[in-house]
């Protein structure tokens, strides 16, 4: 099974403000459904189930407590001329929250095996580019600084990733909650 650690965005007021944000952006790319708005701390990938249950009972080990996150900001990986994945980002303080417990996430698993093929930056993935559509930076210029809302972090996520031709469909393996 495919897996990856990640926080789910619950905010209605968000994943409205994200939909508004997908409809009025003309591009020619697939918007990420808003039943799959997540930030990933950690993709860890194609496992047994008997590693899931390894992975299940070090996550459980972690502890955070609850923090707000302000999205705000779009951008572009790996860049608005050749554009790949549009996504939203955070402020300051909720992105380093969000750093520090990718990092916990991180020091957990890296006995099991895992570790990051690269760095933690926290972003929303709103939509995904499979063709060559060229620079599109015009089109995002007026929402580099948009906000989208504040999210409360008060757990995280082992998911499963089913990977169909509509696209993916999760599934929840496991849910850690923030001590109050």
């Amino acid at each position: 099974m495919r897996v990856f650690v990640a926080i789910e965005i619950t905010n209605s007021i968000i994943i409205n403000s994200i939909k508004k944000f997908q409809n009025e952006i003309k591009i020619d790319a697939k918007p990420v459904e808003e039943n799959n708005f997540h930030f990933t701390l950690q993709f860890i990938g194609e496992i047994s189930e008997e590693m899931s249950q390894k992975i299940c009972q070090s996550l459980q080990k972690i502890e955070f407590e609850s923090f707000d996150v302000f999205l705000k900001g779009v951008g572009v990986f790996p860049k608005p001329k050749f554009p790949r994945i549009i996504w939203i980002g955070t402020d300051v303080n909720g992105g380093n929250m969000l750093i520090h417990l990718s990092e916990k996430v991180k020091k957990i698993l890296e006995p099991l095996g895992f570790s990051p093929d690269k760095p933690f930056k926290p972003h929303i993935t709103v939509f995904r580019i499979k063709k060559k559509i060229g620079d599109i930076s015009k089109e995002l210029e007026d929402k580099k600084m948009e906000s989208f809302g504040i999210q409360k972090i008060s757990s995280i996520k082992l998911k499963k990733s089913e990977l169909t031709s509509s696209g993916p469909i999760y599934s929840d393996l496991l849910e850690i909650n923030a001590r109050k």
